[in-house]
């Protein structure tokens, strides 16, 4: 096992071990003592404190631990074993019970959030599908190479049309745009910087410039720093989706901003899983059936928005679309957040 897949490992374990912090049990496991919870203090009168609700009985022992971080990573309570089912084919109904009240049978959006967050960037490095230089690097030479192989056939067709007296304007064209991706290519491979002419690079802003020499005397710094941010910075998403989720229902007493920020933070985890699946799918050889999932998120929303806030289907339509479409603003807004961190 390398270096990455340890890593990955790692996140995974982390991720389960925040979510199990955020999602408390009722405590440890073990004897009464005195008769007083080892917690508040309170008098016992069963195996659970009537103040704080931890168990009356704690041990301390390797086993125990070893037994609190395991309930803690995969959640053996079943709740993670309810929540899953129903984020997948029922999120309406799902998110509306946990907005009524029913807390204690699902994870939390937050919970679930914050491990669907590690499992996927740990997925994404143990499937070597998360941004790395090197991969890159053999991307832009497997472009490269089929640029130049499109090239040699352009050119043999245009002698060939010249043999044949024929047009060879549009090929020219295209043998002109190919030679200009070649040379981009070599460019962006050399670590050269696409540059400005004259007045237009006098005009680009001072801490523009220095970024951008920044990231080309250290692109591999560069994307570590990206990634770092991504994952650090994850929980952006909620904030910067809930104000768009607010406008599909501008000014509706029925609902509240914690009923919207529920709502995208089970959607949000959700759509991390399908990168995780998708991932998956990929690493096993099968992208065809990975990019079937793109049509996913669009069906999910639907039926979330349907069952959460009880709508007809037309307005569940109507809002699915105008939703899909807040999703792409609060994505790119992310990305542009993330890069500016990375630069910055």
């Amino acid at each position: 096992m390398g270096h990455g897949e340890v890593k990955s490992v790692g996140e995974i374990v982390t991720g389960g071990l925040i979510a199990g912090a955020v999602e408390p049990g009722a405590g440890d496991d073990g004897g009464i003592h005195d008769g007083a919870c080892l917690n508040c203090g309170s008098t016992l009168t069963g195996p659970y404190c009537p103040a704080c609700g931890q168990k009356a009985r704690v041990h301390r022992s390797l086993a125990t631990f070893l037994s609190d971080m395991i309930q803690g990573l995969f959640n053996f309570e079943g709740k993670i074993w309810r929540t899953l089912p129903m984020l997948v084919w029922r999120p309406g109904e799902m998110t509306r019970r946990y907005i009524d009240g029913q807390r204690a049978r699902f994870v939390s959006p937050v919970a679930l959030y914050l491990f669907t967050v590690f499992l996927m960037f740990a997925v994404l490095n143990l499937t070597g599908m998360s941004a790395d230089p090197g991969s890159m690097q053999a991307n832009l030479g497997q472009a490269a190479a089929e640029d130049r192989s499109e090239l040699t056939r352009l050119e043999a067709e245009r002698r060939t049309a010249l043999a044949r007296r024929s047009e060879v304007a549009a090929i020219d064209r295209r043998i002109a745009g190919k030679k200009e991706d070649l040379a981009q290519i070599d460019q962006i491979r050399r670590g050269e910087l696409i540059t400005f002419d004259g007045k237009e690079e006098d005009n680009s802003p001072r801490w523009l410039r220095e970024a951008a020499a920044r990231i080309q005397s250290d692109p591999e710094a560069f994307i570590g720093k990206v990634q770092d941010a991504a994952s650090k910075f994850s929980w952006l998403l909620i904030p910067l989706s809930v104000p768009f989720l607010w406008l599909l229902f501008p000014f509706n007493r029925r609902f509240h901003l914690y009923d919207h920020t529920v709502f995208v933070t089970y959607s949000l985890s959700f759509m991390m899983m399908l990168v995780v699946a998708g991932g998956l799918l990929v690493s096993i050889g099968v992208p065809s059936l990975a990019s079937l999932l793109f049509f996913v998120p669009p069906i999910h929303m639907y039926r979330q928005l349907r069952g959460t806030y009880g709508l007809s289907r037309l307005n569940a339509l109507l809002r699915t679309v105008a939703l899909v479409s807040f999703a792409f603003v609060a994505s790119t807004l992310f990305f542009v957040a993330i890069f500016a961190i990375g630069i910055l």
